[in-house]
């Protein structure tokens, strides 16, 4: 017994004495002058790689706009054949996401990032020109390979700038980007369609050919307006100078203790698949990403084929939905961060999602349908940067951080696959109910997971409290002291 109580007490003097040693260097800076960095890092890195996810989400949600614009006819997608076309994307995706975050590390994110944006970029340009279905089944196969290092390698990057309770606003502010790309690529894909019979193209053609070429010419932009990692000798352009970097990562050190990149080990990067946590937190990427794609592939065709709303209206009021996403997103942000919390977060969005549901599937008035998307649509978009934080911030360790970044997007991918089949086309007598149910399932689903890792981390967190245990300790210069978030 007194043993234990005196290597609790030594643990105790090396963190305070670790904590002396970073907090004197932390303070280099006056608030101002800290606020100063933080917001140039804000606006550089939140900015640019928002705009580029922005950019992203509509290339891939803008499916969805040219299948009602005049696609499905022309291509003959017909029975199972879009569902096909959505689905076969996830597969080269999920296999291409686990190198992403090595790649990213190895070579840097200006060139990582702003290649692949400019090679999905060409391919979109591609879909414009697809005279069949076996073409644009190919083509999506090839834009998965290109998009596939893209997520991870932006939430890898994000997380090593920023203190735990800073990384849930970025992360809101980052997804809610991709909120207005989705809010704004319906009206825009209806803008273009109006360009049918331009060169002897049909409109739903344009929509692919232009906002193709904006991808690729941000994808270039990319190369000078992304920055590296903050512990990166390779230099970003008119950026932090070297003393702002080197203050940045001894204070993401002092906050979790795992600044400093060891040398990479497969053994190690593979190890952390052995925490059991690693895999929650890809399951509930996996259940909100069901959700949230299912929405980006077939809220337009539910509008127009179950709603009853024309073409035009049915593209253009996917827009207020999204809107509203990414003003409820980013509130729930700000809350987690400012009260430190995360579980609860996740749980609050899944029961708005649980409300909107039934009544977008079941309500007679199609208008008051209408409102269960708004709550849908936000319920499950938040969730996305509301789950990433709860992994980001409960794990410690680059390499695991890496791993955990990658499956938690490899299972969003199979969610992906998930969500282009929850709505099939034959469910559309019914008002797509088995679809409905499925979405049901994956909030309920959700909820179960959190509350599960809630109470292990509650008790994990009164163990080392009592000197009991160390945790996330698979680094082997660990920082004593972490307590997990919940």
């Amino acid at each position: 017994m007194s043993h234990d109580t005196e290597k609790a007490k030594l643990d105790l003097d090396v963190l305070e004495s670790k904590r002396s040693q970073v907090s004197g260097s932390v303070d280099e800076y006056d608030e101002d002058e800290a606020k100063k960095i933080i917001w140039q890092i804000d606006r550089r890195l939140v900015t640019t790689v928002g705009i580029m996810y922005c950019i992203s989400l509509m290339d891939r949600t803008n499916l969805s706009a040219a299948a009602i614009a005049g696609m499905n006819a022309e291509l003959m997608l017909v029975g199972e054949r879009y569902s096909i076309v959505t689905l076969v994307f996830f597969i080269t995706y999920i296999v291409f996401q686990p190198p992403s975050t090595v790649i990213v590390r190895k070579i840097g994110p200006r060139i990582h990032l702003s290649f692949i944006t400019f090679g999905w970029g060409a391919v979109m340009i591609g879909f414009g020109f697809a005279p069949s279905f076996e073409v644009l089944t190919a083509l999506r196969v090839i834009l998965g390979i290109f998009e596939a290092g893209f997520f991870p390698s932006c939430i890898y990057l994000l997380s090593t700038w920023y203190t735990r309770y800073e990384v849930g606003r970025r992360f809101s502010v980052f997804y809610l980007l991709g909120c207005v790309a989705s809010a704004c690529s319906g009206i825009l894909a209806f803008g273009l369609m109006h360009l049918d019979g331009r060169a002897n193209l049909s409109g739903w053609r344009w929509i692919f050919i232009v906002e193709g070429m904006i991808t690729a010419l941000l994808g270039i932009a990319g190369y000078w307006l992304l920055v590296d990692f903050p512990d990166s000798t390779r230099k970003s352009w008119r950026f932090l100078n070297d003393s702002q970097r080197a203050w940045v990562v001894r204070r993401v050190n002092a906050d979790r203790g795992d600044a400093a990149v060891p040398k990479f080990d497969l053994g190690r990067f593979m190890g952390a698949g052995r925490d059991l946590k690693v895999w929650a937190y890809a399951l509930i990427g996996f259940t909100s990403t069901s959700i949230t794609y299912s929405l980006a592939y077939f809220l337009p065709i539910i509008l127009h084929e179950n709603l009853g709303f024309d073409v035009g209206a049915s593209q253009c009021l996917v827009a207020p939905p999204y809107a509203f996403a990414g003003i409820y997103m980013y509130g729930m942000g700000w809350l987690g961060d400012h009260y430190r919390l995360r579980g609860p977060i996740i749980i609050a969005n899944m029961i708005v999602c649980l409300i909107g549901l039934p009544i977008l599937g079941w309500h007679s008035d199609s208008k008051v349908r209408y409102f269960g998307a708004f709550l849908v649509t936000a319920g499950a978009n938040a969730n996305i940067p509301a789950s990433i934080a709860y992994q980001a911030n409960n794990i410690r360790g680059q390499w695991k951080r890496a791993f955990t970044s990658a499956t938690w997007v490899g299972f969003g991918g199979i969610g992906g696959i998930a969500g282009s089949l929850v709505f099939r086309s034959q469910d559309a007598p019914t008002g797509y109910k088995p679809g409905l149910y499925a979405c049901i399932a994956f909030c309920l689903f959700t909820i179960v997971l959190v509350c599960l890792c809630d109470t292990a981390f509650y008790f994990d967190n009164k163990k080392a409290d009592r000197g009991e245990k160390e945790l996330e300790t698979s680094e082997e210069d660990y920082q004593p002291g972490f307590r997990y978030t919940y």
